[in-house]
């Protein structure tokens, strides 16, 4: 069909039907930056034709030269052979406004403490520029450790992440928005890298998935490093350890703020006596918790 295609489509309008089917007939799961097959076709075919990611309808008559075209049905065949999320093939994901490097060596970016950070955590936080320390616990792409640093211009960032591959992806970014001076990038296991450091401010998007969803995910989440994924039987394996350590890290008043995907209800039964803090994103408030350094719940050491 692809060799078909090759002949006998001709312009913009009809590689967006042919990926469309193709798409659909593949059941393909979306799920990184888009969530129908519609949008996913656009953005990689304009990605692919060097054309602006807003702007498909202007295009949709206009013919392909032949390399053009081969280079669309690349993109397309190879989104459907290898399931590899969009973002893997682009090399780019986007979090509002913000483009930011990505690979197989992290997972791809979006994370719902993107749109707090754009907002400077308001009302959480009143004024921005008196936050001077912030920590990225799981950086991955280091994207939420940038965002951070946009947010509160005096602050310096660390971010840290277990993974020396996620480093690498995450270095190639901070040199893109050109914040290594405000930035440093750390290797260590949860809080062991940074001994005596204390912040302000404390967010992380770490594994959060359970171990009973890790074994039915989609083909295009096993394209992404399980590192970054799992967390143990319930999903809160990481989030314990920053419950149970993360006081020791941060500044009086200091604000913890976590992403833990569909895991509220197991944490509230975990945590019965923690008062947490729900935070309104754009899909609920069932995702984002936020916890001051004095409402951290008491645990043994």
């Amino acid at each position: 069909m692809f060799e078909q295609a090759k002949n006998e489509l001709s312009t913009v309008r009809d590689m967006m039907r042919f990926a469309v089917s193709r798409f659909t007939e593949a059941e393909l799961f979306f799920g990184h930056g888009t969530d129908n097959a519609w949008d996913e076709a656009a953005y990689l075919l304009l990605h692919t034709l060097k054309l602006p990611l807003d702007r498909l309808e202007p295009f949709m008559d206009a013919r392909l030269t032949s390399d053009e075209r081969d280079a669309v049905l690349k993109v397309i065949k190879r989104r459907i052979a290898a399931r590899l999320p969009a973002a893997y093939l682009t090399n780019e994901a986007w979090l509002g406004d913000c483009r930011f490097y990505v690979d197989e060596r992290v997972i791809v970016p979006r994370s719902h403490i993107a749109e707090l950070l754009h907002e400077q955590l308001s009302p959480w936080i009143d004024d921005p520029w008196a936050i001077k320390n912030v920590l990225d616990l799981c950086t991955g792409s280091g994207c939420l450790a940038i965002l951070a640093a946009l947010a509160f211009p005096e602050s310096k960032v660390d971010a840290v992440d277990l993974s020396p591959d996620a480093l690498a992806v995450a270095s190639r970014n901070v040199d893109d928005y050109g914040l290594t001076a405000r930035m440093r990038l750390i290797l260590s296991d949860a809080f062991t890298g940074i001994p005596g450091e204390c912040y302000d401010l404390i967010i992380s998007n770490p594994p959060y998935v359970k171990a009973e969803s890790m074994a039915v995910l989609p083909e295009e989440y096993r394209r992404e490093p399980e590192l970054a994924l799992a967390s143990g039987v319930d999903g809160l394996d990481f989030v314990r350890i920053l419950l149970k350590e993360a006081a020791g890290h941060l500044n009086p008043n200091g604000l913890l703020i976590v992403e833990i995907g569909d895991n509220r209800d197991e944490l509230e039964r975990a945590f019965p006596e923690t008062l947490f803090t729900w935070l309104d994103t754009s899909a609920g408030d069932r995702f984002v918790f936020l916890l001051r350094r004095e409402e951290l719940p008491q645990l043994p050491a």
